[in-house]
């Protein structure tokens, strides 16, 4: 299945690795379209960011500022906006920097592949992937992009730690 979606044998610009699968076993071509990009990473990241959310809402459930607010006689709505919520914040934050570091290289990946987003829309991966060809004569066209991805998620993931180092001195 998965030669059968990278392969594409009618095109001969691609390297001779991508063109190996004959076009009678080629099942499927799955162009790049936003749908795509956007289905893959809500399923890549969903279940992960349900599990924490539940994790620490039932952790903060237990605490006894919200027996406090239930003995008030305060509503499910006040104690979820006000209790709750206000107190999964800093987790959720760190979380967020991270999954948008791992967001971002998924990004890239599914563009490198030629699955992100369409090419009238250029995206790292798909420049990345553009470079690579002229790699072993020029390494110019492929290191900007390359780099610049990198430092982002460097950065996106130093400012999680930060974050997170702030957050621990409450």
């Amino acid at each position: 299945a998965y030669l059968s979606l990278i392969s594409n044998a009618s095109d001969p610009e691609l390297p001779r690795l991508f063109r190996l699968w004959p076009e009678a076993l080629d099942l499927f071509d799955v162009p790049g379209n936003l749908l795509i990009v956007f289905v893959s990473v809500v399923f890549v990241n969903s279940p992960t960011v349900f599990r924490i959310v539940r994790g620490i809402v039932l952790d903060i459930k237990t605490r006894d500022y919200v027996a406090a607010a239930q003995t008030r006689g305060e509503g499910a709505w006040y104690i979820m906006l006000w209790e709750i919520l206000p107190n999964a914040r800093g987790p959720l934050i760190v979380d967020f920097c991270l999954r948008i570091g791992y967001t971002t290289i998924l990004l890239g990946t599914l563009g490198f592949f030629g699955l992100g987003v369409s090419p009238e829309s250029p995206d790292w991966g798909s420049t990345i992937n553009e470079g690579r060809r002229l790699l072993t004569i020029y390494p110019h066209p492929a290191l900007p992009p390359a780099l610049a991805l990198m430092s982002l998620v460097l950065g996106l993931n130093l400012l999680a730690d930060g974050l997170r180092e702030e957050s621990l001195k409450d």
